[in-house]
């Protein structure tokens, strides 16, 4: 419409009064259809030369604002309102992340699978504590080089004479079922120590 600068802001100053009246005021859409027709008649075109000064707008300019305000402000009122005064959903853009850790081996809590963490983690925090028997074989690991060291400084005289062949094989009988019967105990006291461990992996599953 090639507004002047006075125009411009009065123009402006129209579009944030009704936008104010609507979102402040709560005028409807009859009130401020009259409320716009009030303040046109004041700066808009008038056949009186006293207010001829205030007059910012003519005819043409004004029907042109009139009809701008219809298809845009009046014609979508519903709108506008809903804008304004229905309260809307918060879109929160964003994403709660919740990480676990592994917990003590205690807690009600199946183990994590070995392959899924470093090996280092693994021996210091989730391996199970040596158990007595396997200190113990340690222990007597160490002690036999130490008794096999006499063995070796006696003389090279042979420790079968005097021995006849009963005897060897009645010495061997028993040390060979005492080696059996020591190895079935190990086994044994094994099975049952993993006969637990299972059977506390099986409950913390179903507690879980």
């Amino acid at each position: 419409m090639e507004f002047s600068i006075i125009q411009y802001s009065k123009f402006m100053t129209l579009l944030n009064m009704l936008l104010h009246n609507l979102k402040t005021l709560h005028m409807s859409l009859e009130d401020s259809i009259k409320w716009l027709g009030e303040v046109m008649a004041e700066i808009g075109p008038s056949h009186s030369q006293k207010f001829e000064e205030c007059n910012v707008f003519d005819i043409k300019q004004a029907n042109a604002i009139i009809d701008y305000l219809k298809i845009s402000l009046f014609q979508h009122y519903k709108l506008y309102e809903f804008m304004f005064f229905s309260a809307r959903e918060e879109i929160v853009i964003g994403t709660e992340q919740v990480i676990e850790v592994v917990r003590p081996a205690g807690s009600p809590f199946p183990d994590p699978l070995e392959e899924g963490i470093s090996f280092d983690i693994y021996s210091t925090f989730i391996e199970p504590p040596p158990t007595l028997d396997t200190e113990m074989k340690g222990l007597d690991q160490e002690q036999r080089p130490e008794e096999s060291q006499p063995e070796t400084d006696t003389s090279d005289m042979d420790p079968l004479v005097g021995f006849t062949i009963e005897d060897v094989k009645s010495v061997l009988g028993q040390v060979t079922e005492g080696i059996l019967m020591g190895v079935q105990t190990e086994i044994n006291e094994k099975l049952q120590i993993q006969e637990e461990a299972f059977n506390a992996r099986i409950e913390k599953l179903k507690k879980a």
